[in-house]
């Protein structure tokens, strides 16, 4: 069994006011990915920042790569990279330049910065852009550049803190890759999201925080299962009264037609092959059918039957307001 690499037990958190976390637990297990779900003032950022020694818990407890993230921070900085909201380049270095001054300063020395640099900038399909100065980069191009300086250690834990927001959709799937490149050398990797997409393509397992609570752990697979079935969705050729009927016999709740008859949906259990079954029994009813679908529950499904919310809706961000100040 692989070791945890990254424990939080019972952490808890306030700033003034705001309690952003109230006895937040979870592990990270070596070379897995671990999602941490939640929307804006969830406490996400909160515990990012006391697992990589940037703030102190009020209560519990917390390791990475076995060492105690207040009593040792100086071996846990030693063993982490970190990409946090905003990226902390310098927009009046090249990329090249960021880099290597990052390695220099982590103690590399200049020829294996510059080597390690080089790697990176490839790594990342930055090369052609390495000595270019950073605030001519795009979105994507700096989150990109963000994310290898945070390798420059080759760094054994990896902590992203929503490193896709703000990005237009194809920045994000090119940022997706490579964080999927990481994944495949091994990193552990812990990666906060509002993005239901996100943490479902990318991660092994999944946390949801709302409130600063633990309040779902599991495998993407896992919490769509704990939420509600399948649904089938059924459109006809044209309105019949017998279409109803025959849902009904493979349905596993109430079937409901739309207000011209010709779409219908209802709960199913989702079995292997339902949507045939469906099909020859609206045919033997003599049913004629355009489209017919199994929509599986979405992780968006399960923050909403957790939460009674979206995950994409906008909200005001108290935590991070009370760090500013």
């Amino acid at each position: 069994m692989p070791t945890a690499t990254i424990e939080a037990d019972a952490l808890s958190k306030r700033y003034g006011s705001t309690e952003a976390l109230a006895g937040v637990s979870f592990t990270v297990e070596q070379g897995t990915v671990l999602g941490v779900l939640g929307p804006n003032g969830a406490g996400k950022t909160t515990a990012v920042r006391i697992l990589t020694t940037l703030a102190r818990p009020d209560a519990g407890r917390a390791t990475v790569a076995g060492h105690d993230v207040v009593a040792d921070a100086a071996a846990v900085r030693r063993h982490i990279g970190v990409a946090a909201q905003d990226a902390t380049l310098d927009g009046l270095l090249t990329g090249r330049q960021n880099l290597v001054l990052i390695g220099e300063l982590s103690g590399m020395g200049r020829r294996a910065s510059r080597r390690r640099a080089a790697g990176l900038l490839e790594e990342f399909e930055l090369d052609h852009a390495a000595d270019r100065v950073v605030k001519g980069y795009s979105g994507g191009m700096r989150r990109r550049l963000d994310l290898a300086a945070s390798l420059m250690t080759s760094p054994p834990v990896l902590f992203l803190d929503e490193p896709t927001t703000g990005l237009d959709p194809a920045s994000r799937l090119r940022v997706w890759e490579s964080v999927r490149q990481l994944i495949r050398s091994g990193v552990t990797l812990l990666l906060t999201t509002q993005y239901l997409e996100e943490a479902d393509a990318l991660a092994d397992r999944i946390v949801v925080i709302d409130h600063g609570r633990v309040i779902a752990d599991g495998s993407p697979q896992q919490l769509k299962e704990q939420t509600r079935g399948a649904r089938l969705e059924v459109t006809l050729t044209s309105a019949s009264s017998a279409a109803a009927d025959a849902m009904a016999l493979l349905a596993s709740g109430p079937v409901e037609v739309s207000a011209d008859g010709r779409r219908l949906s209802a709960p199913v259990d989702g079995t292997s092959g339902l949507a045939s079954e469906v099909v020859r029994s609206l045919d033997r009813a003599g049913v004629r059918v355009d489209d017919i679908a199994v929509r599986r529950p979405s992780l968006d499904d399960v923050f909403f039957s957790l939460t009674g919310d979206h995950l994409d809706s906008e909200e005001p961000n108290p935590e991070l307001d009370e760090v500013a100040r």
